[in-house]
């Protein structure tokens, strides 16, 4: 947290920055307010790079379009009938909106679209404390109606308008106070939280692709941990991820003295660990940390008590794999990150096999085959999924992982295990046993697969031979 003399130097070179000074220069010439506001005067207070440009003003999205015009190498006004002008100037993108003074009915999300007349009414309807700042341009007046820099310096989160009035405005407000806690390190105060927990069935009212939107920016923050917690205590993840806090009541058959929630946000804590230190993913990566999240969702369905007082959850990584896919396809995730996730969950328990026993190469490969395009990430999701505090166990787990890791690698370098396939395609196939297309050349091709999973490349001729010899025996 930088001092308020820091932050206002910082907020002089990004005014003194080329699109910021002639955005304000021509709002100036034109007899128009401009203030920088939200994010990046956040960010000049806690010392991060603010990637967005966003300024308010009292000019209407006509007059702001007749200001941008003749200093933007382009413009849009998709965001028009809120009040909101883009342009790219001096090659950065900012938005430039009128104040805002809308006023909501109280069952939708979308507001009456009101412009108003004063910067600090316009930040007293924002979201947070933390974001009502503004920066008046060119003056560089500080403006914080809301007192958001002392509750940043209280490591605080709380709405500049009474949170029950605030998150009823607006219950997308309540997945962001979770996203921020995560983001920005902040705890919401008492009656913001007693806000979220009362408010919480109001969610129902938010699109499940808005939900989706601040659920995923929750998830790609460096520490997710404190905003998921939150989001469970509150309630708000009873109604928007169930699975979840579903978790709390099952202990994990491994770790008795943990219940099964704490060991998922364990091992999302250790993936995206993993995720940064591997340096193959880019990252956030989403698929990963849902995955990492959602991979024993399916232990509650599963779980049995046995004999001595044994639990068991058998299967839960199938059942998982399927819930996961119901809950983000409800959620309105795209098709490939659905069928990653569910891909994950129902391999994350594969190799544990492996740690009992040695694999041979037909294993290893299959378990390649089987991964597909998602075996980095299943490499860092069961690795992840280690979380005993028994060191000789752990490390046992980890040799494992190592050798398999080494064997796949050198596998690939000798079989191009990559891209695994029968060593003849289905013309060759076709052409050898004299078929016509249908059910018969797939079943060859399966053979001809399981033959190269087994024993590794044989040629196509070796592999000819014992095709011939398989369709003999067959018919």
């Amino acid at each position: 947290m930088h001092s308020v003399a820091e932050a206002l130097v910082r907020l002089g070179e990004v005014a003194e920055s080329a699109p910021v000074s002639r955005l304000s220069a021509a709002f100036a010439a034109a007899g128009h307010e401009l203030a920088l506001v939200g994010g990046p005067v956040r960010d000049a207070f806690l010392g991060r790079v603010a990637n967005d440009l966003d300024f308010a003003t009292d000019a209407t999205p006509e007059q702001i379009l007749d200001i941008v015009r003749p200093i933007s190498e382009a413009h849009w006004d998709i965001g028009r009938q809120f009040g909101t002008i883009g342009a790219k100037i001096a090659g950065e993108t900012v938005e430039v909106t009128t104040y805002r003074a809308d006023s909501y009915d109280g069952t939708s999300r979308k507001p009456d679209v009101v412009f108003g007349t004063s910067l600090e009414a316009d930040l007293l309807r924002r979201d947070f404390t933390v974001n009502a700042l503004a920066l008046r341009l060119p003056q560089l007046q500080l403006v914080d109606p809301s007192g958001g820099i002392e509750d940043m310096l209280e490591g605080r989160l709380r709405t500049p308008s009474a949170p029950t009035s605030s998150f009823g405005d607006d219950p997308l407000r309540m997945l962001r106070a979770c996203r921020f806690t995560a983001q920005l390190g902040f705890l919401v105060d008492d009656a913001t939280e007693a806000a979220l927990e009362e408010l919480a069935p109001s969610i129902r009212r938010i699109s499940a692709e808005r939900v989706n939107e601040e659920l995923s920016k929750l998830l790609r923050t460096d520490d997710p941990r404190r905003g998921l917690e939150l989001l469970v205590d509150t309630g708000l993840a009873a109604e928007v991820l169930p699975e979840l806090p579903a978790l709390r009541l099952e202990m994990d058959e491994h770790h008795h003295h943990k219940d099964v929630y704490q060991h998922s946000l364990t091992v999302l804590e250790q993936a995206i660990a993993y995720e940064k230190a591997r340096g193959v993913l880019r990252s956030p990566d989403l698929v990963l940390r849902l995955a990492a999240l959602l991979h024993d969702i399916g232990k509650p369905a599963t779980r049995r008590l046995e004999a001595a007082g044994a639990v068991t959850f058998h299967h839960h990584d199938v059942v998982g794999a399927k819930l996961a896919r119901r809950r983000l396809r409800e959620l309105r995730f795209d098709n490939d990150t659905i069928d990653a996730v569910s891909k994950l969950i129902e391999l994350h328990l594969r190799f544990f096999g492996y740690s009992d026993g040695v694999w041979t190469d037909s294993a290893v490969r299959r378990y390649v085959r089987d991964a597909g395009d998602q075996l980095e990430r299943l490499h860092i999701l069961t690795r992840a999924d280690v979380t005993t505090r028994n060191k000789r166990k752990a490390d046992r787990l980890a040799f494992a992982y190592d050798d398999i890791e080494r064997r796949i690698a050198e596998l690939a370098e000798q079989e191009e295990l990559n891209a695994v396939r029968p060593d003849l395609d289905g013309e060759q196939i076709m052409a050898l046993l004299g078929i016509r297309p249908g059910r018969e050349v797939g079943q060859a091709y399966r053979f001809l697969l399981e033959l190269r999973l087994d024993e590794g490349p044989l040629g196509p001729d070796v592999a000819a031979d014992r095709l011939r010899a398989w369709w003999a025996a067959r018919s």
